[in-house]
């Protein structure tokens, strides 16, 4: 089972919202590299090919 900081989890829910980094930036105060790093930690934990298919893992696992 993977495993998401909480952080990551915010993100993964934001990128489901359809938000952008920028918007996920603003909204979490943080930058704009940080969101990308952790959209980037969260594909490699679901050893996933981009962000959609991390959201279908997330949601098939019950994560999100």
């Amino acid at each position: 089972m993977v495993r998401l900081t909480p952080r990551e989890t915010t993100i993964l829910k934001d990128i489901v919202k359809g938000l952008s980094y920028k918007e996920m930036a603003k909204k979490e105060f943080i930058t704009i590299h940080t969101v990308k790093a952790h959209v980037a930690s969260i594909i490699r934990k679901f050893n996933a090919k981009n962000r959609a298919e991390a959201v279908y893992l997330a949601v098939k696992e019950s994560i999100i």
